[in-house]
């Protein structure tokens, strides 16, 4: 791999993994357009914990409070904790019990046109949302109803930042807490990936060569802080629907792509 790709792929894991426009789908649009395979088993870990540092560089304070809050045994940080814990199920049962099914619905890449078009709507909802109320903390109604909004986005085209806000926004939470539950919600998601890949590094790591691997987190890692913080901004100024013209262009076109290839 030459360092031209591994900036390349670092710079579109580092804006997708938090952008609302489907990592997982750009990933199988890319390799389909490009026939190309993974990049490999080393170099999806690499990426992985970039993008996740990302999030706990610039949630960093907020994530301090909650360790040392819920050390002393403060309420309100227990209940967050425990709220992220909750919306974090769903996605780990659908993880669990239907990896095969999700694994197949990576092999048809009409699908991820498809869910792209979905993403879209979910997006383009947002303008006509109730007004947020000043609740310090989501219910545990509205927790679970985005954890299972993040476990559709285990499809690929669906966008797991995309889901999550969505619901938070749909449940009355200000943009920027909806973000904030979100990209925190998203550690033990990227965390449980890289885990679950992390024993097969081996032959990739020495395939990939070191430098690639260093090149590309590091750009993974600007490109995710960069994300966080712009989404965040686009948010707080009630733009996010704005993204909705993007994935439906990117879903269509690549419908389209598919039908002329037959």
């Amino acid at each position: 791999m030459s360092l031209l790709d591994a900036i390349l792929l670092g710079l579109v894991q580092g804006l997708t993994e938090f952008l609302p426009v489907s990592s997982s789908g750009h990933l199988v649009i890319g390799q389909t357009l490009l026939g190309v395979d993974s990049p490999g088993v080393a170099f999806e870990v690499v990426l992985h914990v970039a993008t996740l540092l990302s999030v706990i560089i610039v949630y960093r304070a907020r994530l301090w409070q909650l360790v040392v809050g819920a050390a002393r045994g403060q309420r309100d940080a227990l209940v967050f904790v425990g709220l992220l814990v909750l919306a974090t199920i769903p996605a780990g049962l659908v993880g669990l019990f239907l990896e095969d099914t999700i694994e197949q619905a990576f092999a048809l890449p009409a699908i991820t046109g498809i869910m792209l078009l979905v993403t879209g709507a979910f997006l383009w909802s947002t303008r006509f949302r109730r007004p947020a109320s000043d609740a310090p903390l989501p219910t545990a109604r509205l927790a679970l109803g985005i954890g299972i909004a993040q476990a559709f986005a285990i499809l690929p085209g669906i966008s797991r930042s995309g889901a999550t806000i969505t619901a938070g926004l749909w449940g009355r939470l200000p943009g920027d807490r909806a973000a904030e539950f979100s990209f925190l919600l998203s550690i033990p998601a990227i965390l449980g990936a890289a885990l679950l890949q992390i024993g097969e590094i081996g032959e990739s790591w020495r395939a990939t060569g070191g430098a690639p691997l260093v090149v590309a987190f590091f750009v993974a890692l600007v490109a995710g802080i960069a994300a966080i913080r712009s989404l965040v901004w686009l948010l707080q100024r009630q733009a996010f629907y704005a993204f909705a013209y993007y994935v439906w262009a990117a879903g269509g076109l690549f419908l389209l792509f598919l039908a002329l290839r037959g």
